[in-house]
């Protein structure tokens, strides 16, 4: 990977970190964009659907089975919009679960960068599968 490329890839990297601040989970803020040549068509943050109460966890502070993923919230706005997935990048700052990595595959979308890895790597392995290009890039801050 070139150095201008990685450049870029810091830098929506680090947007997608800042996008996942705006998220009311407390146990995990995760952030995504979406960029298609070199313009970000969609981004997203994990939290509950729209018309839900802003609150992720339950009493035992365990996710609520309803909580969308920064990526799906991403996905489901440019399928809502004129726009199209097909040959994207998604910027996410924790690696996709096994879920979330089928709608990516399905989407279109052609890379994914993240910074964090989740404890479960099942859903990164099957996007390298389904021929993804797939980049760690762990951010300093």
């Amino acid at each position: 990977m070139g150095s201008k490329q990685e450049k870029y890839d810091r830098a929506y990297l680090e947007m997608a970190h800042t996008w996942g601040q705006l998220s009311y989970c407390k146990r995990k803020q995760v952030g995504a964009l979406i960029v298609k040549d070199r313009m970000i068509i969609s981004d997203g943050y994990n939290g509950t659907p729209s018309g839900f109460e802003n609150v992720c966890e339950d009493d035992e502070y365990a996710t609520k089975w309803y909580v969308l993923h920064a990526e799906a919230n991403a996905i489901l706005k440019v399928a809502a919009s004129t726009q199209s997935c097909q040959g994207a990048t998604l910027y996410i700052t924790l690696s996709p679960c096994r879920e979330c990595s089928k709608l990516i595959h399905q989407s279109g979308i052609q890379r994914v960068v993240y910074s964090k890895a989740y404890k479960d790597l099942s859903g990164v392995d099957f996007l390298k599968r389904a021929g993804v290009e797939v980049t760690q890039l762990p951010l300093s801050s």
